[in-house]
This record gives structure tokens, sequence and C-alpha cells, in this order.
């Protein structure tokens, strides 16, 4: 890591977080409470965050990464705010924060949505296509589900076709106010069984994904599936964040392992725009 870098780690797992500061060493790592789940925790991390730069407690922002995702393929859950918890933690808490944060990016500014290649049915990730409904809908999910597996890998594709839609839409908002030095992208890290996504799995989905993934990455890779490691999707992370040969490159999806189209459901305008003013609504903030 560049040591003119400082990374603020926001964490739900506090010492789960202070454990990555510690394998990361001497470096400029900082840890801070959040809890993407809860509407009110965002509201109270952005405005720590937006205190801690006007007191010179923290140097400019120059990159957002809304990082967090989870997928729990089991029956509904609800965040404390009532919506569906999937949708609530990787779309409404990541909308959220960077609705209220991109005020206070440094210029140039860099955000980027780490989305995923199972929002896009063509790559033929094995997860259940995603199926896009108006965002009170997504939020309000029903709680009676014949499968409650594939409704719930359902729920978490859904979830990263929203995020890819989000920063589409935007990075055409930013540019239409005017703002034209804050980047938006979205990017695929890859599939990565070793980072815990899968903890929630029924056991023997578990063990495809933790034992069977990573012994037949060479031949998944023919079929278009594309295993990766935290070490080299985060390596490609912190370079879209803080590498100049990113500057300029917004309104784009970039996949770990080659440049290409997200989902063609994602380069819909009319549903960009419907997901952003729903999602608006659900957090309590204007378009």
């Amino acid at each position: 890591m560049d040591p003119a870098v400082e990374v603020v780690l926001a964490c739900r797992d506090l010492a789960k977080a202070a454990a990555a500061c510690r394998k990361l060493g001497e470096r400029r790592v900082r840890v801070m409470a959040l809890d993407l789940s809860s509407l009110a925790d965002v509201r109270r991390f952005a405005a720590e965050v937006s205190s801690d730069l006007a007191m010179g407690r923290l140097p400019p922002v120059r990159a957002l990464v809304a990082n967090a995702g989870m997928q729990y393929p089991g029956p509904l859950r609800r965040s404390v705010d009532g919506y569906e918890l999937t949708f609530a933690t990787n779309h409404l808490g990541h909308y959220l924060l960077a609705r209220l944060l991109a005020p206070a990016l440094a210029r140039p500014g860099r955000i980027i949505f780490v989305a995923s290649g199972t929002h896009d049915p063509a790559q033929r990730t094995g997860m259940p296509t995603p199926i896009y409904e108006a965002a009170g809908d997504l939020a309000l999910a029903p709680l009676n589900e014949p499968d409650p597996v594939v409704f719930g890998a359902r729920r978490y594709t859904t979830s990263k076709l929203c995020n890819v839609m989000t920063a589409y839409e935007l990075d055409r908002r930013l540019k239409a106010a005017g703002t034209l030095d804050i980047d938006v992208t979205a990017f695929d890290p890859g599939t990565m069984p070793s980072t815990g996504l899968a903890r929630e799995a029924p056991f023997p989905i578990k063990q495809i994904w933790q034992i069977g993934v990573p012994l037949l990455s060479p031949l998944l890779r023919l079929t278009g599936f594309r295993p990766s490691t935290p070490r080299r999707s985060g390596r490609m992370l912190a370079t879209m964040a803080i590498d100049p040969a990113y500057a300029g490159v917004s309104g784009a999806y970039v996949s770990i392992d080659r440049g290409e189209r997200s989902s063609e459901e994602s380069y819909d305008r009319t549903k960009a725009s419907a997901l952003w003013v729903g999602s608006a609504a659900l957090v309590g903030l204007e378009p």
C-alpha cells in the first residue's frame, strides 16, 4: 500500500476489523464502526466522517469504496428499518452513504460500487437470474417464498444489479449537475470462495463453495466462471481507487479479468432512474 495513503475501514464487526489492521502492520489504517443495514447508522457514520474532515482529524477523502455485501440463502430477514436485509445492506446502505458523502469528497474524487458478475445472466455463474422490481417492492419483499435458498440467492444477484444501475445513474446525475470531477464505476471482483460470502449457506453448498470451487478453478474458467482471491481482487480495487490510470474512467463497468459490458438490463435508464427515485424515498432523501 502507498505509505501516503490512509485507509478507513468502515466495519460492522470491530473485532475482525482490528484483526485486519494487525495483519496489515504499521500501515496507515484506521477503523470506524458502520452497520450498512441500518440507515440511522449510515447517517451517523457520514456525520462522523464529515466532522472529522472539518476538524482536520481525517485527510481529504479521495475515494469511497462501497464494498460490503451479504448473501443469506434462507428465509427472509428484515433490517432494523423493516426492509429486506440483503437489499437494505447491499444497495440501500451504499446508496445512502454515497449520497451523503459525495459532497465531502476531495476533487478529483472516485466512488466505486463493488458489484458481481452474478448480476448478469449471460455470464453463466450458476446463480439465479436477478429479477428487478420497483425499489419499494424489493425492500418490502414477501415473507412467503417457496424455496428460501433460491430466493435468497436471487435477492443477492438482484442487489448486485442495483449496484451497477446505481453507479451508472449516479454518474449521469453528477454530470447533469455539472459535477465532472467525481468518477463513478462498478467493479466485478470475481468469485472469491475464501471471503465467507457463503457462510450462511446450507452445508452442502458451503462445502462446494469453499472446497470445490478452488479445486476446480482452472476448469471453471473455461465456462466463464471467474474465481479470484481477496489479494488479487483487493489489489485491483485499490488500483481503481488511487491509480492515475483510472482518472476520468466513469460510468463504466470494470471486471477483474477483462473490460466488458455489464448486463443488458443494467443499461436500462428508465429502470435506473426509477430505482434512484424509489431508493431516495426509502432512505428519506430528495431524488
